[in-house]
């Protein structure tokens, strides 16, 4: 079916459809439910639909059924359309005009400090504190992690200290910290921002200088989880164990041979690692 650019383009040009595809956009690759959608955009079920359904035939978005939910996600190949018409129709490729928007060259051919690393969530109470500690630990050097919330609780979790602390961790410099204070202009650059909860990579987060890359590492929220002391005590170790998984991945990727196109495919799979073995 092909789609006409003035479609996309119009489908787009409502503030609302834009954040949905915008959120969307943000969790790519993964399938985001049409409720989840909702809440986080504060939409009426019913109008989320609406939206959904303009961005879906405009060939915007991708839509399939998982058991009862309705999943959706970006359709990269209907955007990249969208570009080629603009850029190739109106610029008549023209180099100083619409230069290319990747590049074969390796991101980081070359280290010359650690690279600055911030894992989000919505408190910084657990998942991306125990991230910004696995990382600090196993870096050997080339990596500074850093962690922040949305809306960052009063403190750490305790089962987050206490597990920290078994495992040989310095915890004395820990506390949730908020977002804003890594969008400062005396803040670090950062290189890579992960995610680590749905609800903090659903929100808009502040434009990064220096156009760092970034990729969601969601996983269960382990302060929910529910069950005798033990069976809680097990869901945070769980969750430590899948982030030390993901980050000895990410930690040994070959940086300096790959270029920007495949380390996004590197991190976008590190992010659906399921499993701590």
């Amino acid at each position: 079916m092909e789609f006409n650019i003035a479609d996309k383009l119009s489908a787009l040009a409502h503030p609302n459809r834009l954040a949905l595809f915008r959120l969307l956009m943000r969790r790519y690759p993964d399938a985001v439910p049409a409720g989840e959608i909702a809440s986080a955009l504060n939409f009426k079920p019913n109008t989320a639909s609406v939206y959904l359904s303009v961005l879906n035939q405009a060939g915007l978005i991708n839509q399939h059924r998982s058991g009862t939910s309705l999943m959706y996600t970006a359709d990269l190949t209907g955007l990249r359309g969208m570009f080629d018409a603009l850029l190739s129709g109106c610029c008549q490729n023209r180099p100083g005009i619409c230069s290319p928007v990747t590049s074969d060259e390796p991101i980081m051919p070359t280290v010359e400090r650690p690279l600055n690393i911030l894992f989000l969530c919505t408190g910084n109470s657990a998942r991306s504190l125990l991230a910004e500690s696995i990382l600090n630990q196993s870096g050997e050097g080339k990596f500074r992690a850093y962690s922040a919330g949305t809306r960052p609780s009063p403190g750490p979790r305790p089962e987050v200290t206490a597990l920290l602390q078994a495992k040989g961790h310095d915890t004395s410099t820990l506390y949730p910290k908020d977002l804003g204070a890594f969008s400062a202009p005396e803040a670090p650059k950062m290189d890579f921002i992960f995610t680590v909860c749905d609800h903090a990579a659903n929100e808009e987060c502040p434009a990064w200088p220096g156009q760092p890359m970034s990729a969601h590492w969601g996983l269960e929220d382990p302060v929910k989880a529910t069950g005798t002391d033990a069976e809680r005590r097990l869901a945070f170790q769980q969750a430590y164990g899948l982030l030390r998984t993901r980050i000895k991945a990410f930690v040994a990727l070959p940086f300096e041979t790959l270029d920007r196109l495949s380390l996004q495919h590197q991190l976008d799979d590190i992010g659906r690692v399921n499993s701590s073995d």
